[in-house]
């Protein structure tokens, strides 16, 4: 059967749409670090040009890590979402930071790893008004390691949903990243699968778990952010360990 013809406008909106599958947004964060980038490796080749190819790798490689691209989020009440990607590398009983104010009683935290490769934009895993945002200097220990989550510097958020559950997320540095970005202030209203933040260049993300939520991922497995379900508070699932 023949094709239909198509009209020059809905050629160009396909081959928009094909630009676009391929092109992600940069975040914010990257156009600065890019640019300098890009001025390092002209250097280079006016000092070697096998190093200017060096420069041109990692240039590419600074673009891929500052992309920011649109994830489809999963919409049912009692969900947690991935706030990052990266891989599931600890579930554990734990309480959360001390700066927040939340007492010692312990949650479920399901942690997070990025490594350079993954994508470093950070989403809210659930919807609701941020009511806390506290900011702790620390250290910059290997982020994939349990007491980074003590020790490392972060940047913890107390987000309230309507029903008045609480979900914590925290950005940790680790161990090459030096700087947490968190773009939101308390009081604000967060959809879940909505940016807040970055951090830079490798690092952590710990959620901890509303009481009666039952996480969905095990250890290892890899998530991504905005779109994989962590855990359910109205699941009947058994807890994967």
């Amino acid at each position: 059967m023949p094709r239909a013809a198509t009209s020059p406008k809905q050629d160009r909106k396909t081959d928009m749409d094909s630009l676009t599958s391929i092109l992600t947004p940069i975040h914010k964060e990257g156009h600065r670090w890019i640019l300098i980038f890009a001025a390092a490796t002209i250097v280079l080749f006016l000092i070697w040009n096998p190093l200017g190819w060096i420069g041109v790798v990692l240039t590419l490689w600074c673009i891929y890590f500052f992309r920011d691209p649109d994830r489809v989020t999963p919409a049912r009440e009692g969900l947690v979402i991935s706030p990052a990607d990266g891989v599931v590398n600890m579930i554990v009983e734990a309480s959360p930071p001390e700066e927040l104010g939340l007492g010692d009683m312990t949650r479920t935290r399901v942690s997070i790893f990025m490594n350079v490769f993954n994508c470093h934009v950070n989403r809210s895993p659930v919807a609701g008004k941020v009511k806390r945002v506290a900011y702790r200097p620390g250290l910059f220990l290997n982020a994939d390691l349990d007491k980074a989550s003590d020790a490392n510097e972060r940047n913890s958020l107390v987000i309230e949903r309507a029903d008045g559950e609480q979900v914590v997320v925290v950005q940790i540095a680790g161990l090459v990243a030096r700087r947490i970005v968190c773009d939101v202030a308390e009081g604000i209203d967060l959809s879940a699968g909505e940016r807040f933040g970055i951090i830079r260049f490798g690092s952590r993300l710990d959620v901890y778990l509303p009481a009666g939520a039952v996480p969905l991922v095990a250890v290892g497995q890899t998530s991504i952010g905005g779109e994989t379900v962590l855990a359910d508070s109205i699941s009947v699932e058994p807890h994967h360990v």
